[in-house]
C-alpha cells in the first residue's frame, strides 16, 4: 500500500526495514493512479515473513468485514511482474489473468500469494489483488514485525481517506495484530 514500498517493487530496491532487496519490474514507471479504496473481506496476519520477520498480511475475500485498502493503477506486466516478486521468482512472465477475470479468483499454486482475486471494478478497470488459497480460519495467525506494520499503516495514511485514529484502530483490530499491537502503538509508529 506504501508508494515508497511498490516503488523497490516496479524499480527495484530495498524498503526501509526489509531484508530483501527486489529485482523490479520490466517497465518501472509508477502508477498512473492511486486511491483509497473499502471492499469487503478481512486482512489478517499469518505464516512468517523472512522478509520482514513477523507476520505476512493476507486477504481472506470470503471472511466478514471490511479492509481498507488502495488501489494502484498499474499494467498488467507490472501486476505479473510484482506478483512474481511476491512468490519469490523472477519478474518477466506475463500471467495468464483469464481466469481471474472471469471467475473472479485463479489458484495459480498451493504457496502464500499464489491466489489471485478479482475485487470488482473501478473506473472501468478490474481491480486485482493475489492472496493465499486458504482462508483465515485454516492457518495460525502471526503478529507482524513493526517494520511491515509501520509500511501498511502508512499507505493507508498516504491514501489521504483516513486519519491515524481510524488507521491505527484498523490495523491493530486485524487478526494476528489483534492482542499484540494496541491502537496507540500503531500511532506511535506512523506519527512524524
Amino acid at each position: 500500500m506504501h508508494l515508497d514500498r511498490l516503488g523497490c517493487y516496479l524499480a527495484g530496491g530495498r524498503p526501509p526495514g526489509a531484508s530483501r532487496t527486489y529485482r523490479g519490474c520490466r517497465d518501472a514507471q509508477a502508477p498512473a493512479a492511486s486511491v483509497p479504496v473499502e471492499v469487503a473481506g478481512t486482512v489478517y496476519f499469518a505464516t512468517e515473513s523472512p522478509v520482514w520477520t513477523g507476520g505476512r498480511a493476507f486477504y481472506d475475500p470470503d471472511a466478514r468485514g471490511g479492509v481498507l485498502a488502495r488501489a494502484h493503477l498499474i499494467t498488467a506486466e507490472q501486476f505479473s511482474d510484482i506478483a512474481a516478486q511476491e512468490m519469490y521468482e523472477e519478474p518477466g512472465t506475463d500471467l495468464d489473468l483469464t481466469e481471474a477475470l472471469v471467475r473472479g479468483r485463479a489458484v495459480l499454486g498451493g504457496g502464500r500469494y499464489e491466489t489471485l482475486v478479482r475485487l470488482g471494478t473501478l473506473d472501468g478497470f478490474p481491480v486485482l489483488t493475489f492472496t493465499a488459497p486458504w482462508s483465515m480460519e485454516q492457518i495460525e495467525w502471526n503478529k507482524p514485525s513493526a517494520a511491515y506494520v509501520r509500511h501498511l499503516s502508512a499507505g493507508l495514511m498516504e491514501a489521504g481517506a483516513w486519519d491515524v485514529a481510524a488507521v491505527a484502530a484498523y490495523v491493530a483490530a486485524r487478526p494476528g495484530a489483534a492482542g499484540h499491537w494496541s491502537a496507540r502503538e500503531v500511532a506511535d509508529l506512523i506519527t512524524p
